[in-house]
């Protein structure tokens, strides 16, 4: 359920660049679910993971200038193959040259922008809330989330997304589609039954960014 808006200090804009799509559906299905109706989502999608990382800093000092106080950015990548450290530390020293203040570096204070890395892909997210997909596709196995090689879904070999694909092929026999899969689940994924540690890290990132919302 939306919360109401109990702090005038609190975000009024969430601004997200992503790198795809399905993350941008993904997010304008779930955090609605959770916000105050005054908190207005932006999310700005990128042609991938390498674009969004070559353009990140002209993009972020464009805004550094006049990025009003009381909004909050959120970078979203995938680790893929990349080492997770070394990326979060690209992250970093990128918003740190144009001058913006990231939730890392605040010690608690007030912050301008995070960088949160999915792992391994959004579709990881899915696997940490097995019962959201099987909400949407009922005819799934109901055992995934307690077999061994899905139990951390923050740890699946050989990519999310193909598992993903895999395990839902008779729902998609041409393929999946992540788009539609992203608008579908998104809608009833539970914060509290989550089993990603990447997802609730984001969670949490959005809590300290809109204190009283529902998540």
């Amino acid at each position: 359920m939306t919360a109401d808006p109990v702090d005038s200090d609190r975000a009024k804009r969430l601004l997200f660049f992503v790198e795809e799509r399905s993350m941008e559906f993904f997010l304008r299905g779930f955090l609605p679910r959770f916000l105050p109706h005054d908190v207005v989502l932006d999310v700005r999608v990128f042609q991938g993971k390498q674009d969004l990382l070559k353009n990140l800093e002209n993009r972020l000092r464009g805004l550094a200038s006049y990025f009003p106080p009381v909004d909050h950015l959120f970078v979203l990548v995938d680790r893929d193959q990349r080492d997770c450290h070394d990326l979060k530390t690209q992250l970093e020293t990128t918003a740190q040259s144009v001058g913006l203040v990231t939730r890392t570096m605040a010690g608690g204070q007030r912050w301008q922008l995070v960088n949160r890395i999915v792992i391994e892909e959004l579709e990881a997210w899915y696997f940490g809330d097995w019962d959201a997909v099987r909400a949407v596709y009922p005819e799934v196995r109901s055992n995934v989330a307690r077999r061994s090689n899905y139990r951390d879904p923050d740890a699946i070999r050989g990519g999310t997304w193909e598992a993903l694909e895999r395990l839902l092929k008779s729902e998609f026999p041409e393929g999946l589609r992540k788009s539609e899969l992203a608008r579908n689940v998104s809608k009833h994924i539970d914060p509290q039954r989550s089993r990603s540690h990447s997802f609730r890290v984001f969670c949490d990132a959005v809590r300290d960014a809109v204190p009283g919302s529902g998540l």
